[in-house]
Formats: structure tokens, C-alpha cells, sequence
């Protein structure tokens, strides 16, 4: 880790797009009386100079904060921003075309780095290229560090911490329920999936690996016929709802096995995890749950063609650097409940833990920009002896971070359930 003294602890890189003002924003209501050293940095001198003038509005000490410019492919330019930093807290992607650069900076220089991507089959190449070098330099690098993944990775966390604290041992098997949820893709997490599916379209490396449900383990072996993402509609006797594939399962999932992993398996070599969206009971539920499966498959059958994909991308999704006005960000919401099972070992008896992460504002703007601020923040101040390496927001951070979530307003509770 970089350890000397630095001119600043945090940069907030791509404060000119959407989400990165909002990251901007949330840091300037928070930190105008911590004083946290922070600046925005961008390759659009303009473009910042504005988003400053909206801050200031905020807090008039903001006027003065510090503008630095470089580009996301010049490596020398990167290398002259990133040592100034402890933690460098991007929003720019999608990310395997602007992020590659960035992530090697951050490795050669020893500096901490948080985004928000949900790209399977970058983060398997930053992987691969840094893992080693980043244990050795210090570097934490924490990918989805937003509404994919926090709320499973740490909503996991949480219901292992209480297992091991109250029954000196692990859950078995975990599962959350995505749902109920307001709010909509943001433009950036729809450019990282067409990347995605660009790549996966023409090399099927790409897509073997992103069908791979350890494809971020450490070493990805094989896998059990559990592991496999639920796809279809079903009725949940637990929950009492009905329930179909939540679209952003096939990353979460992955974050929490690589998780357990980097920890070293407490939660067992078996764990199993999987994670559906929830669409209520009854009649409607059912609808409900029906209507969205088969909207999702047509549009993931739509990405794997490229003249369908192109008017997608140019007509349905959201475009980069667009988001909804303030007062739909903050008519948003999601909750995610989540079920777990183990054996405690000092009574032998079973354990049923009933979870529940949630959090007012739209999931992929204003939720999503606070999750990433405050982890920043954590990678920045507080008391982190982990090691390098690219990480997860439960092995970088890990219950420091939900504590800090806490105290930003979201929902972090887990009960036990009679048996």
C-alpha cells in the first residue's frame, strides 16, 4: 500500500459523466466538514471547471477544489496522476475499453482504486494481469463497488458474520431475492453490457467464460450443477413469491464465490449461492414474473446480434452520460431479502437466518453513487490491513464497509428464523 504522505486521498476520476457527478455531489455534502483532500480529474478541463461550479453551490470552499487533467489511454499521463493519490475512485466505462490503463497505474504506483464495473470478462483480464503484482505493491484494487455487487457481496457477509459470531460456524447455502426495486439501468452499466456482448459475439472464449459461474475464482475449476444461474420462473415456498432471473446475477454471483475464495473459504468449499429477482405472489405475481423473463431473454437474444444490438444501444437503452432527473433518482429504491441454512457446531441444531439489505434512491444512480463514495472513503481512512490485490468489496473492506453504509442511511439487518 502507499503509505507516504500524498497531496491527496482521493481522486474522483470521470466526474464529468453522470454517475461521477453524483459521486462528486454526495462527496462535497459529506466531506465539507471531515475536509477529506480530494479533487476531480477528468481529460475535459471545461467539463470539470463546470461540475466544480456546481459543487460550489454546495459549499462555497469547493470553488478552489483541484482540477487534474489526463487521459484514460495515455499511460505517462496516468502515471504522473495516480502517486498523488491513496485512492483513485473511477466511474468511467465501460471499462474494458477505458479502465486497463488505469488499473496498471494504480498497480506500478501502490494506490487503492474503486469502480463500479460489472464486466465479467475484464475483470477475469485485470485478474490475471495484476492480481500478483498488486499483492506486492500494496494496490486494492475493489471492482463492483456499486449496485452490482454491494448488496450481495456484503449482504453475504453479513449473514456469515452473525453465523460465525452467534454459532461459531457458516451458512451452507445462501440465496437473495432481489425485489421489490425501483429505478433503471444506468447508461453506463448498459454500455458495459453491450461491450460485453460485443466481445462475447465474436470470441467464444469470452462467452464460455462469462457462462462459467467460478469464472472470477482465483483458479476457475469446475463447477457443480447448483452453481448454475436459475433462468426460468418459479415459485419460492420460503419467500412466498414468485421469482425469475435478476439480470445482474451473472456478475454478482461470481463476486460472492470469488469472495469466499480470497478469504480463504470460511464459508466452506462447498458454499453455494444464487440469486433470482422477486415479483410478488398470486396471479400478478406470476404475470409479473413471466412478463419481465421473457422481455430479458429477448433482449439478452437481441445483444447476440449486432444490427439489433446497434438499434438497442441507439433507441431502448440509456445512452452514457444520461440519467433520470432528480426527483425520479430519489423516488427510487430496492430491497434485496435474502435466506441462508447451516449447521451451528456447538448445538448441532440447524440455523434459518433471514436477511435484508436496502436503500432509498435509484439502485444505479443515487444508491449506486453512495455505495462507491463511501467505499472509497473506506479504502481512504479506514482501518484496512488487508493485503493487495484485485479484490471484492467483502475481502477489501468487508464489514468496516457495512458499517459505513450504515451510517449513510442504508439497511444492513439480518434475524434468526425458528426452525
Amino acid at each position: 500500500m502507499n503509505t507516504s504522505a500524498t497531496e491527496f486521498d482521493i481522486i474522483a476520476w470521470g466526474a464529468t459523466g453522470f454517475t461521477g457527478r453524483l459521486v462528486a455531489e454526495y462527496l462535497a455534502r459529506t466531506q465539507d466538514s471531515h475536509r477529506a483532500r480530494w479533487a476531480l480529474a477528468g481529460r475535459d478541463l471545461g467539463k470539470l471547471e463546470k461540475v466544480r461550479q456546481g459543487l460550489a453551490a454546495i459549499a462555497p470552499s469547493f470553488a478552489k477544489l483541484p482540477l487534474l487533467v489526463a487521459d484514460a489511454r495515455d499511460a505517462a499521463s496516468l502515471d504522473a496522476l495516480v502517486p498523488r493519490t491513496r485512492v483513485v475512485c473511477t466511474t468511467v466505462g465501460p471499462y474494458a475499453r477505458y479502465g486497463s490503463e488505469l488499473v496498471a497505474a494504480c498497480v506500478r504506483a501502490g494506490v487503492s482504486y474503486c469502480d463500479l464495473t460489472g464486466e465479467v470478462q475484464w475483470m477475469r483480464r485485470m485478474i490475471d494481469a495484476h492480481h500478483e503484482q498488486a499483492r506486492q505493491s500494496g494496490a486494492r484494487i475493489v471492482h463492483t463497488c456499486g449496485f452490482d455487487s454491494i448488496p450481495s457481496d456484503l449482504g453475504v457477509l453479513m449473514m456469515q458474520e452473525h453465523m460465525r459470531e452467534r454459532h461459531g460456524g457458516h451458512l451452507d447455502a445462501v440465496r437473495l431475492y432481489m425485489g421489490p426495486m425501483r429505478g433503471g439501468a444506468s447508461g453506463g452499466t448498459a454500455a458495459s453490457m453491450v461491450q460485453a456482448m460485443e466481445e462475447a459475439s465474436t470470441d467464444r472464449s469470452v462467452r464460455k467464460l462469462m457462462a462459467h459461474p467460478h469464472a472470477l475464482d482465483p483458479t476457475p475449476g469446475r463447477w457443480r450443477p447448483e452453481s448454475k444461474d436459475e433462468l426460468g420462473v418459479h415459485y419460492s415456498q420460503e419467500l412466498g413469491q414468485w421469482t425469475g432471473p435478476f439480470f445482474m446475477a451473472a456478475v454478482n454471483t461470481r463476486v460472492v464465490r470469488r469472495s469466499n475464495a480470497l478469504l480463504g473459504h470460511p464459508w466452506g468449499e462447498n458454499f453455494r449461492y444464487a440469486e433470482v429477482a422477486s415479483y410478488g405472489a398470486g396471479p400478478k405475481g406470476l404475470l409479473r414474473a413471466t412478463g419481465v423473463t421473457a422481455g430479458l431473454g429477448g433482449v439478452v437474444a437481441a445483444m447476440q446480434v449486432k444490427p439489433l444490438r446497434t438499434l438497442l444501444e441507439k433507441k431502448v437503452l440509456p445512452a452514457p452520460g444520461e440519467g433520470p432527473s432528480p426527483e425520479a433518482r430519489e423516488k427510487g429504491f430496492f430491497v434485496a431479502q435474502l435466506r441462508g441454512e447451516g449447521t451451528s457446531p456447538r448445538t448441532g441444531t440447524q440455523v434459518r437466518l433471514k436477511g435484508k439489505v436496502a436503500a432509498q434512491g435509484d439502485p444505479g444512480y443515487a444508491a449506486t453513487s453512495r455505495m462507491l463514495a463511501e467505499s472509497a472513503l473506506c479504502l481512504a481512512f479506514d482501518d484496512n490491513p488487508t493485503t493487495g490485490g484485485v479484490l471484492t468489496p467483502a475481502s477489501a473492506m468487508g464489514m468496516r464497509l457495512v458499517e459505513r453504509l450504515r451510517r449513510a442511511g442504508m439497511t444492513f439487518q439480518v434475524e434468526e428464523l425458528s426452525t
